[in-house]
């Protein structure tokens, strides 16, 4: 198949582009800032720019993971990014692809409260970023619909792995003894290794798993209190102490840490019949990221 990837040089999207690329697609990758050493055809891009250009080719598949993280304080660039750049890249590819894959978050499902979530979760997003998610994924829903073109949905856990924030933001900042606890870590979170977002990722494109929604997180909700102290404990270092949440949100943003301190359980018993994972809880998934440093 043909497919584009946007976000190709990012923790998630460098790693699908290789996958693909491994399994025999002709994969193009849209990167903004970062370069990617993947022997993949790369293509330097703003989404946010309305003016942009892909190549004029048709794609079996587009996946659309490019975005700005939670930790982003600008809302204006939120919106400009997430939002417009969504608009900006469907106006250019309506008539070059046959199905379109956009990645989410689980910050869109708000607070569930004891609710496990799953596919059939009502969307109640209580912060501006997963709003703007949501309003972007609501663009596409329609403007899909509009012009026939098949759309999927992920919605993703935390995902960690080897490099990206789960290395600078935990494993640095535990061994540097710099990182804290928000609301002292007594909140459920859902994590799922980068190689299984993948695999979910590979599957739905191979398998053409069109016009549905995914949740896509291991087996194992957990306290964020019990992944850092795991984490901790596979590093050989003390557990950290907390920080309280007007603190936390002075430093990390009001955004970022409602989000983060949302207690949120999920199944993944669909995306589970799709893929066997590799990691099914944060346990396997951490030793395997510590243990290859």
């Amino acid at each position: 198949m043909k497919i584009l990837v946007t976000g190709a040089s990012g923790f998630i999207g460098s790693r699908l582009a290789a996958k693909l690329s491994e399994n025999g697609h002709t994969v193009t990758g849209v990167i903004h800032e970062h370069d990617t050493n993947l022997s993949i055809q790369k293509h330097k891009v703003d989404l946010a720019n309305a003016s942009l250009s892909v190549p004029n080719e048709r794609y079996d598949v587009v996946f659309h993971l490019a975005a700005v993280t939670p930790m982003e304080k600008d809302k204006d660039k939120i919106k400009k990014v997430n939002y417009g750049g969504t608009v900006n890249l469907f106006n250019h590819i309506k008539n070059k692809t046959k199905f379109i894959v956009y990645a989410s978050g689980l910050g869109v499902f708000g607070d569930p409260g004891n609710k496990v979530v799953d596919e059939t979760t009502p969307l109640k997003p209580h912060t501006y970023y997963a709003q703007v998610r949501l309003d972007a994924q609501r663009f596409l829903e329609k403007n899909c619909k509009d012009n026939s073109i098949p759309l999927t949905v992920t919605y993703f856990g935390e995902v960690y792995g080897n490099g990206g924030w789960f290395e600078s933001q935990i494993i640095q900042r535990l061994q540097k003894g710099m990182f804290k606890l928000p609301k002292s870590g007594e909140y459920y979170r859902s994590f799922v290794h980068v190689d299984d977002v993948v695999s979910a990722l590979v599957a739905i494109a191979e398998k053409n798993t069109i016009n549905e929604t995914f949740v896509v997180t291991d087996s194992n909700p957990v306290l964020f209190k019990e992944f850092i102290n795991y984490t901790s404990d596979e590093l050989g270092i003390k557990h950290p102490g907390s920080i309280p949440i007007f603190l936390a949100k002075a430093v990390m943003g009001g955004d970022f840490v409602k989000l983060l301190t949302t207690s949120i359980k999920t199944s993944n018993t669909k995306i589970a019949k799709m893929i066997q994972f590799q990691y099914p809880s944060y346990r396997e998934g951490v030793k395997a990221v510590i243990s290859h440093r």
